[in-house]
């Protein structure tokens, strides 16, 4: 359920073939000089063919998620670099948590972004998105969660445009999201739709140094 762009067929065989899919939808927006910037880790592969094929910079934009206590796979926001946290406030009142509630939580995960920024970027700064083309590049959608706080990061930079550009993503998260980026390019939006890993044949869990190289 759900739909796909024609002649895209799931799953992915892996990250970078659905780059090269994705980089295809891309071309005809016409972007005068892009910025790419890719979610670390998965959307790093997805965002390079995408770079290449625009001949455009690539970049990463570090994101992390910011989980419910007690309970961290359950993401109630996200954090981004650049960015305040953006909280998913009607899951939030659903669990019955407050923003001082998940104060430690999102002490740590700043820590831990600073951490992934030094990581993959040393001392460089984030590059300026300030009236850019920017497409912001992920490997799916399951919550949007962290998208929207990429999103919300690369928006108060004031780009000139802002994409969104996924291979694959939830239904209801596309149409989500779409309030959140000038345009949301997608290939393939199921309405049933458990993980991202389930439309990829290969989904390697990807390490700092995978990013590193790929960069």
């Amino acid at each position: 359920m759900g739909w796909s762009r024609q002649g895209v067929r799931l799953p992915f065989t892996d990250r970078a073939e659905a780059g090269r899919l994705l980089a295809e939808e891309l071309v005809p927006l016409g972007l005068a000089d892009p910025l790419v910037l890719a979610l670390p880790r998965g959307g790093v592969p997805v965002g390079r063919e995408i770079a290449r094929r625009l001949d455009a910079p690539l970049g990463v934009l570090v994101t992390r998620k910011i989980g419910c206590p007690g309970q961290p796979e359950l993401g109630v926001g996200a954090i981004a670099e650049g960015g305040e946290p953006v909280f998913d406030a009607d899951l939030m009142r659903r669990v019955g948590l407050t923003r001082a509630d998940v104060e430690e939580t999102v002490r740590r995960e700043r820590a831990e972004l600073a951490r992934r920024v030094a990581a993959y970027r040393g001392d460089r700064a984030l590059p300026s998105v300030k009236d850019r083309n920017v497409v912001v590049v992920d490997d799916g959608l399951a919550t949007g969660g962290t998208a929207r706080a990429a999103l919300a990061a690369v928006r108060a930079g004031e780009p000139r445009r802002l994409v969104l550009a996924v291979p694959v993503g939830a239904a209801q998260t596309v149409k989500a999201l779409a309030r959140d980026a000038d345009e949301v390019v997608v290939l393939a939006a199921p309405w049933t739709f458990r993980a991202v890993g389930q439309w990829y044949v290969r989904f390697d869990q990807l390490s700092d140094d995978d990013v590193q190289r790929l960069l």
